[in-house]
């Protein structure tokens, strides 16, 4: 093997190494890291690497490119949804009166019905404006006189189907609100 100026060895004997300084016949002089000059037989001594090669691989590319080349790219992650929760409603409305007014003390029944109505058609129209597909309406089981004017409002609509919720989540005091995007105009 034939060594020159500027190459990096290693001692084989020895745990030294340096660059080579100077070449004479079978003589090699290598100064170490700590800054000695030793001379050994070129037998004795192994090229581990060229410093012209390394010197080359960072002249051509910064250190932070050749960094940022390590580094792993982070992966864009999605969050996988369920098929039972794609399903979901994506909007509930509470007409528990206790949700609606601060006070219901001195109310009538009427008054009662009347504001859990409104409250239903308000966010039936906001659901329908805003494109929302899915609403379910939280009446309760009571009497069922609130539910059944519920269905009367929501027959009003051409763009609705109505349902009763899911049973395991709602129980029977729910009715679900199926909003068509697209309606068909005859």
């Amino acid at each position: 093997m034939k060594l020159k100026i500027g190459d990096t060895v290693d001692v084989l004997d020895d745990v030294l190494s340096g660059k080579v300084v100077s070449v004479l016949k079978d003589t090699v002089t290598i100064e170490t890291d700590e800054g000695f000059e030793l001379s050994f037989k070129a037998s004795e001594l192994v090229k581990t690497k060229s410093s012209t090669l390394v010197n080359k691989a960072f002249d051509v590319a910064s250190i932070q490119d050749v960094l940022s080349e390590k580094t792993e790219k982070k992966r864009h992650s999605t969050t996988k949804i369920k098929p039972k929760e794609r399903y979901q409603p994506t909007m509930e409305v509470d007409l528990h009166l206790h949700h609606l007014v601060d006070n219901e003390r001195g109310m009538t029944n009427f008054d009662k019905l009347t504001i859990q109505l409104d409250t239903a058609r308000q966010q039936l129209e906001f659901a329908i404006r805003k494109r929302i597909q899915k609403i379910v309406f939280i009446h309760g089981v009571g009497e069922g006189v609130l539910k059944m004017e519920l269905e009367t409002l929501f027959s009003r609509y051409d763009n609705v189907k109505f349902y009763e919720a899911d049973y395991k989540k709602y129980g029977f005091g729910a009715t679900e609100v199926y909003i068509m995007q697209n309606p068909k105009t005859s």
